[in-house]
């Protein structure tokens, strides 16, 4: 095998290649060309949908299980409060930040932030209960500087901004589409009143018919707030939500 030999330079190659050299590290002092954001004393700035920490406000609950039902990752229990509603509980070990909860939350009762950083010293820490979800995490802040990416025809640059970028932003809860709940087979009502038990609005009651000795349920779409729960339960599948 033939060895590769060393490359000779000239004195003028060798004044060329070190000024070259030479002048490359002048202009990184100058104007760095780096894009690596130095955490934790730069955080990079995030859009305000960021999926990241969730927030719960228990005003805007409605107890409707609809986050549970949703999770992909089975990582939202319910958990019963002193009122006889049900709030939920988050569970970090499981959660994969989809933020589908957020989403189909039909009260905007879960909030998004742009917390990512959470440390925990345990997995069992990592179940966070309803109260803990009231309140942010507590937040050590080292970062004086919030950073953009800022990208043109040619390269990708940083931009640097003095400041700090705000982590928990109001954003105004998707209205969605106004839903209520609706029988589409009343023949095959068994008057379990399942649903009757499990609305949380009051929209569903059962009406007795003296004459036929039969009990009809009854949904109040003024009360209704299309949550679905009482879809969920149905043992015969004829509820529907349907478009208000």
């Amino acid at each position: 095998m033939k060895k590769v030999g060393t490359p000779e330079y000239n004195l003028q190659d060798k004044l060329k290649y070190h000024l070259s050299a030479l002048s490359t590290a002048a202009k990184q002092v100058a104007l760095p060309l780096n894009i690596t954001t130095h955490y934790p004393r730069e955080r990079r700035r995030w859009p305000d949908c960021f999926r990241g920490y969730i927030l719960f406000d228990p005003e805007r609950c409605i107890s409707c299980f609809q986050c549970s039902f949703i999770c992909p990752a089975n990582a939202i229990w319910m958990k019963e409060a002193p009122s006889n509603r049900y709030y939920p509980t988050l569970d970090y070990g499981k959660c994969i930040f989809c933020h589908f909860c957020v989403d189909s939350c039909p009260g905007g009762a879960l909030k998004p932030t742009k917390i990512h950083d959470v440390a925990y010293r345990t997995m069992e820490e990592m179940l966070t209960l309803t109260e803990e979800m009231v309140e942010p995490p507590e937040i050590i802040r080292e970062d004086k500087v919030f950073v953009d990416y800022v990208i043109d025809t040619e390269d990708l640059s940083l931009k640097r901004t003095k400041g700090r970028d705000n982590l928990i932003v109001e954003i105004a809860p998707s209205q969605g589409v106004p839903m209520v709940s609706q029988c589409v087979d009343r023949a095959s009502c068994i008057a379990c009143k399942v649903c009757e038990k499990v609305c949380e609005s009051g929209a569903v009651s059962s009406i007795k018919d003296e004459e036929r000795l039969i009990v009809k349920m009854a949904i109040d779409a003024e009360k209704c707030t299309g949550c679905g729960l009482c879809v969920k339960e149905c043992s015969m599948q004829i509820l529907r939500l349907v478009r208000k």
